[in-house]
């Protein structure tokens, strides 16, 4: 892969697609060639499962279907749009990617790690990204945001509690690839550490 890929993580509220918009702003004015995307809902396909993991159904959304729903969109993803650009020599910006599944489906839902890796690495092929920062605030702070609250967001404290910890514990594991912000900062401030992180590994 001739690009480089970035990723932005976090609970709900955290401030990442604030982040992420800002950056694929500030590589646009620099001249780099650079693209902004999601998950769910960064292709065509992939708005349609957007729709239906966030919407409040009065059906029963088992946790293995919501699952196999996001790593549908995950593949479609990454052959559409993240490999690519990538091979292009794009800067793919990713707001969420496999993280947030580790951190939502096993962490907060319970679903066995081993189950969730293996599904990651069969929709990615096993892509990773280069650089990944999390924006981390306290629960308290993410609740506080939060308005029109989707299906995810409507969960109960403990979910979002684990939600955090399961992020933390990711950025533990691959320290190497995350690095950790701030969200109770200023936007400003945060995103100045972004560009100066970036430029000192040489990635900008």
């Amino acid at each position: 892969m001739k690009g480089v890929f970035i990723t932005f993580e976090g609970i709900e509220g955290a401030g990442k697609s604030t982040q992420a918009r800002k950056l694929k702003e500030y590589l646009e004015y620099i001249g780099k060639k650079v693209i902004l995307t999601r998950e769910p809902g960064g292709t065509k396909i992939g708005l349609k499962i957007r729709e239906i993991v966030l919407s409040h159904w009065d059906e029963i959304f088992p946790n293995i279907a919501e699952l196999l729903l996001y790593e549908a969109d995950r593949n479609i993803h990454i052959y559409n749009v993240i490999k690519p650009k990538l091979e292009e020599g794009y800067i793919v910006i990713s707001d969420r990617f496999i993280d947030s599944t580790v951190a939502y489906q096993h962490f907060a839902r319970g679903i066995d790690r081993n189950i969730v890796d293996y599904l990651n690495n069969l929709a990615t092929d096993g892509l990773k990204p280069d650089i990944t920062f999390l924006i981390d605030i306290p629960v308290s702070e993410s609740l506080k945001r939060l308005k029109d609250k989707d299906r995810i967001e409507q969960e109960d404290i403990t979910f979002h509690q684990k939600l955090r910890e399961g992020f933390l514990k990711i950025a533990e594991e691959e320290k190497d690839r995350f690095i950790i912000l701030d969200g109770t900062e200023n936007e400003n401030i945060i995103f100045d550490k972004i560009i100066n992180i970036l430029s000192a590994k040489k990635i900008i």
